[in-house]
């Protein structure tokens, strides 16, 4: 890995990608802004980050290819997904393609910073016997549709059996950030 401090943030949100960014660069970090997978391809060309902090959903894409796209640049980049649609399908998959962290937002970039410094598995870690409701389950299920969609709420309504606005309606509920 680079022991650099370049941060690449790939986020379309410009607001949020902006703010991530200036507080980055007060802690030391020097920080490129992608918003799409392929700025992410275009920024690798020339420039080789240590960390990088990707949003899971941008815009029609998902961020997990992104996530690839990183990884395989650099297998021992430090990188966190952010996400407001949570769920554990999609935390697995960005672990799988090389994510070393995964925070639901809001988070911040001392909830992200920490995350870098969390970069290996603790086998401390207690387990809950804690029972599923079938509210999780649900919004598991949900998303694990809006993941084999891309993110196409029409199409993940069409393959859970229910209307559009009824899922539309069910994710404004419940996005985090």
């Amino acid at each position: 890995m680079t022991d650099n401090r370049l941060l690449m943030i790939v986020e379309d949100d410009d607001a949020f990608a902006k703010t991530l960014k200036r507080s980055f660069e007060r802690r030391g970090y020097t920080v490129l802004i992608a918003d799409s997978q392929e700025m992410v391809v275009q920024l690798l060309a020339d420039h080789d980050p240590g960390y990088a902090v990707v949003d899971l959903k941008l815009g029609g894409q998902s961020g997990l290819v992104c996530v690839q796209a990183l990884h395989a640049h650099d297998p021992d980049m430090l990188i966190v997904v952010l996400t407001g649609f949570a769920s554990i399908a999609t935390a697995v998959e960005a672990i799988k393609l090389g994510a070393t962290n995964y925070l639901a937002k809001p988070s911040n970039s001392d909830d992200i910073e920490a995350a870098f410094a969390r970069s290996g598995g603790d086998t401390a870690i207690p387990l809950a016997p804690r029972p599923t409701s079938i509210k999780t389950l649900e919004w598991e299920h949900i998303h694990e549709a809006l993941k084999d969609s891309e993110f196409n709420i029409s199409e993940a309504a069409r393959r859970l059996g229910m209307h559009r606005r009824t899922l539309a309606r069910k994710l404004a509920k419940r996005q985090i950030g």
